[in-house]
């Protein structure tokens, strides 16, 4: 058994926490909130020990690996904290306020050989991956240009201050939702090296961006457009598509539905000639306990998965996550 203990009980944590509790492989030995009420609730109800001090929580329940579900602007310190203690970690993203903050954490977790993954959940998703591999393939041609977009109702109005509206809390629709497409375009392309142009718009929100236009470039020399808007109220929830051009091919996804156009026979196995339409229920393995979405508890199942040895600690790692981080800088800087 994985002893796993949670730093961060609010809508995530929670979430993790369900997952966890759930799982096979894993005795849940503590959790750290500085709510007093959530933590006499789970005490009330929940085996194991509540704490307010996540120093003392380490100290005492010893755990193997520890989940990190807490707001953004805590994230460098108590990670840092973790890695001196030598425990695996997963962390919610994004993954650090600055690239500076977490090129620095990556070394240290590269020094003290630790697993660790952040929660960019998009990767766990059967479309999207079915994206990489179709691209990886060849069968595209050469890449030409790519659209990532991400669309939701998030600030669809004036309202009172929140983290959201607060940058020095990870607040703003760059770090906060354009992250998640960002992460996926750096996966499935290559990380993002340049930015050619930005605007960052506030629609309702006094202090931060509530939409992100950019032409970025990639490591690889490829370049397209990123667009996301998180006061769009045209959407019931967030919504999260890449389109990608070659000269052989194109793909247009979000989490639900795949189309791909191919221009030769037997380009892609399983695929024919013209336009192909799949659905995530034909690319997603079931999982043990449903919370959300199947990619929640696929990705903690992987990081435990990767605690006991079974599989590499490849996917959502540090490194990938500063490359989201590296990118919203360059984002940031890049507007005039």
């Amino acid at each position: 058994m994985v002893k796993v203990a949670l730093i961060g009980a609010g809508k995530m944590g929670i979430s993790h926490l369900s997952i966890l509790g759930a799982h096979p492989d894993v005795e849940v030995v503590g959790v750290c909130d500085t709510s007093k009420m959530v933590n006499d609730f789970l005490s009330r109800y929940c085996n194991f020990k509540c704490f307010t001090d996540y120093k003392k929580m380490i100290s005492e329940v010893k755990p193997d690996a520890v989940v990190v579900a807490v707001p953004t602007k805590f994230h460098y310190s108590i990670i840092k904290d973790l890695l001196d203690s030598k425990v695996h970690i997963f962390a919610e993203k994004p993954f650090c306020l600055t690239a500076t903050e977490g090129e620095e954490l990556v070394k240290l977790a590269a020094k003290q050989n630790v697993v660790n993954q952040v929660g960019y959940h998009n990767k766990f998703i059967g479309t999207f991956g079915e994206v990489k591999k179709i691209v990886n393939s060849g069968a595209l041609g050469e890449l030409n240009h790519f659209v990532a977009e991400s669309y939701g109702p998030v600030v669809i109005k004036a309202k009172q201050e929140t983290w959201r509206s607060d940058p020095s809390e990870g607040g703003g629709c760059l770090l906060d939702y354009a992250s998640h497409v960002i992460d996926l375009l750096n996966d499935i392309l290559a990380p993002v090296t340049a930015v050619k142009g930005s605007l960052l718009k506030s629609i309702y929100s006094k202090n931060v961006e509530d939409a992100v236009y950019s032409l970025v470039e990639l490591s690889n020399k490829l370049s397209g457009v990123l667009s996301v808007n998180w006061s769009d109220e045209t959407y019931r929830k967030m919504s999260t598509s890449i389109t990608i051009i070659g000269t052989k091919g194109k793909i247009v996804s979000d989490a639900n539905e795949l189309k791909v156009f191919l221009k030769d026979e037997n380009a892609y196995k399983g695929y024919s000639k013209g336009w192909n339409v799949k659905y995530i229920t034909d690319l997603t393995e079931e999982v043990d306990f449903y919370l959300r979405g199947e990619e929640y508890s696929a990705q903690l199942d992987y990081f435990i998965k990767a605690v006991e040895g079974k599989v590499p600690n490849t996917i959502n790692t540090f490194q990938s996550a500063w490359y989201t981080d590296r990118a919203i800088d360059l984002i940031k800087k890049s507007v005039k």
